[in-house]
């Protein structure tokens, strides 16, 4: 979209994983020329606290706007306004199910069926294991709408010495998406040779 800063809507629910939205916001945060708008769902603010010590004000100030679950008649729930994507992370069973089935009960998946319905980029880090029928139809639902599933799995061949470049890792690769640069952690630069092997 031309001669516009990119817009990106970031929900956090309350799966565990909150670390994933706050990092993403501290990132989009200091990246030139992204807006972002904030959902918080209520078990997120109870999650966010037990996982980060943050509260739901500390969280939402990273946010350009923040936007209350309950109202469905924010910006972000109509096509009109124009966004280049939302990311959930970390997105819970519940929330992908509402999305699955676009049931657009709060404005976490009222906001995620606009994005699809606009044929516009949808990322939900989902986090729960192991996966149950249920889970995994509602992942190909979403799939099969044009939404991509990216559970935050952490990579290892980069050698993280931290949680935190782990984190930053899996933030970086949803940030790819959307294809805004960013320096979070090292590319693939293929494989080292083993040692003593020959050319």
């Amino acid at each position: 979209m031309p001669d516009r800063q990119k817009r990106l809507i970031i929900a956090i629910t309350g799966a565990t994983g909150a670390v994933y939205g706050v990092r993403l916001l501290q990132q989009l945060g200091v990246t030139p020329g992204v807006e972002t708008h904030l959902i918080l769902s209520d078990a997120a603010v109870l999650t966010l606290h037990q996982e980060t010590g943050l509260q739901r004000k500390q969280v939402e100030a990273l946010a350009d706007v923040a936007h209350k679950l309950r109202d469905v008649g924010a910006t972000i729930a109509s096509g009109s306004f124009q966004s280049d994507g939302m990311i959930v992370a970390p997105c819970s069973m519940k929330t992908l199910a509402s999305v699955a089935h676009g049931l657009s009960d709060n404005l976490i998946a009222r906001a995620a069926d606009v994005v699809l319905k606009e044929r516009r980029r949808l990322v939900l880090m989902v986090r729960e294991t192991p996966f149950n029928l249920a889970h995994l139809r509602n992942m190909t639902s979403v799939t099969e709408m044009g939404g991509i599933i990216f559970p935050p799995l952490p990579s290892f061949y980069h050698q993280p010495q931290s949680i935190a470049e782990m984190v930053d890792h899996t933030v970086g690769r949803v940030i790819d998406l959307f294809g805004i640069e960013h320096a979070l952690a090292p590319r693939w630069a293929g494989l080292k040779a083993a040692p003593g092997s020959a050319g």
